[in-house]
């Protein structure tokens, strides 16, 4: 296989473990765990009650208040 040369332009994270690059790099390296029990909404009748939610996240930091309205707040 031919090595071929990379080049990384930039880097962004946003994750349980923080909302930005520098804060989950370091919750990563401190060993940290972003799972923890749904604190968005009532989970009675719910199997599942544990989650990788953001905290303290403002999508609209990024991207504008209508596009941000229009997505929901979680993925699978």
């Amino acid at each position: 296989m031919r090595e071929r040369r990379v080049v990384v332009t930039g880097v962004g994270a946003v994750s349980p473990l923080g909302n930005d690059t520098k804060s989950t790099w370091e919750g990563l390296i401190q060993g940290k765990n972003g799972i923890g029990p749904v604190t968005r909404f009532d989970t009675e009748g719910i199997d599942s009650k544990i989650a990788a939610e953001l905290k303290d996240f403002d999508p609209t930091r990024y991207i504008d208040f209508k596009e941000a309205r229009r997505m929901d707040p979680f993925t699978h």
